[in-house]
């Protein structure tokens, strides 16, 4: 009967602590800058940041936008006053009108 002696080599021991070194570290990479990473995760609150405010800036807009609408609307004011307004903002004249610019 024989036996198979091997030198029993450094490196040998040092296999697999590489590679769960690498795949940790692969790992890593990718939790910090992979799509859902951190750094994506900090992109993504900046962006729903500015869209919060842009979304509170469009509903003040809309907000004097409906103030102004009120104050067209029937029975708020007179007809020959939003004639007027209309003609102001369209630029519009009729034939027969005169026009006197201050």
């Amino acid at each position: 009967m024989s036996t198979r002696q091997h030198k029993n080599n450094p490196l040998v021991r040092l296999v697999v602590p590489a590679i769960c070194s690498l795949l940790v570290a692969y790992f890593l990479f990718h939790a910090w800058s992979g799509r859902y990473g951190i750094v994506a995760m900090r992109e993504l609150d900046e962006e729903r940041t500015r869209l919060e405010f842009e979304l509170v800036r469009i509903k003040e807009k809309r907000t004097a936008l409906d103030a102004r609408v009120m104050l067209l609307r029937d029975g708020t004011i007179e007809k020959d006053m939003l004639d007027e307004q209309a003609r102001q903002m369209l630029g519009m004249v009729g034939p027969d009108e005169i026009v006197v610019l201050r």
